[in-house]
């Protein structure tokens, strides 16, 4: 009984979350940051200071209009960077000191969050909400290194252990199906402690480094048969 109580807890304090942003560039500003937990939501969104790369903007939708965000043509309500901040703060410690868990968050969207939080001096606000940072991108390299994948990128990893597709550059759509990966990759704990890391740390070599593997041989059976598992990823927008 211990046991399943202790799984369940680690389940419950695991943190989905992603940012769609202006660009790729390391002075990209966020539009929207999205994380779940569950059956819990949080879905904002910013109109950015700097402008929308044009690339950026094709993919995930997102466009500015006399100072008021588009969504595929569509207004949407925005906040403050500021209260952004401080409402996925207040979400992780309603959610009590989780793992924030997210793919390629080491190097692309936590330095961003970081230099937000400088911005507003709530780095140590944020650090003292969460026990810790996990990328799903190195970790899933590491638990499928034997499965011959060509691509780590969370759309073909979903497609391939889901065998399902998703609409992938909305951030919110990204941390459900992310919440589902997850779900059937079950790392170990002693892996999840391998790629765990802190804003303060995330600049250190990671410590695994995953092994080249061979393509997939013809006539293997699709990888998603091994991770049978019923699951959705595609929700109302609109949910918070």
């Amino acid at each position: 009984m211990q046991k399943t109580e202790e799984a369940e807890g680690a389940q419950q304090s695991l943190v989905f979350f992603d940012l769609e942003t202006t660009g790729l560039d390391p002075n990209c500003e966020l539009v929207q940051l999205a994380a779940v937990s569950g059956g819990h939501s949080l879905n904002l969104y910013v109109v950015p200071r700097c402008r929308m790369q044009r690339g950026a903007s094709k993919v995930t939708g997102f466009k500015v209009h006399r100072q008021r965000l588009y969504l595929h043509r569509q207004p949407v309500l925005t906040n403050s960077l500021r209260e952004v901040l401080v409402s996925f703060i207040a979400f992780l410690q309603m959610l009590g000191r989780p793992l924030v868990v997210g793919h390629n968050i080491r190097r692309f969207d936590c330095p961003l969050l970081a230099r937000a939080l400088d911005e507003f001096g709530l780095r140590a606000e944020f650090e003292s909400s969460v026990s810790g940072c996990v990328d799903t991108l190195p970790l899933s390299r590491e638990v499928l290194r034997d499965y011959g994948l060509e691509s780590f990128r969370q759309e073909n990893l979903v497609r391939e252990l889901l065998g399902v597709s998703y609409k992938a550059h909305d951030a919110l759509e990204d941390v459900r199906a992310l919440q589902a990966l997850y779900d059937v990759l079950r790392p170990k704990p002693e892996v999840i402690c391998r790629h765990r890391f802190t804003l303060d740390t995330m600049d250190d070599k990671a410590a695994v480094t995953a092994a080249k593997v061979p393509c997939r041989l013809p006539g293997q059976r699709p990888l998603w048969e091994h991770f049978k598992q019923t699951v959705t990823v595609t929700e109302d927008h609109n949910r918070t």
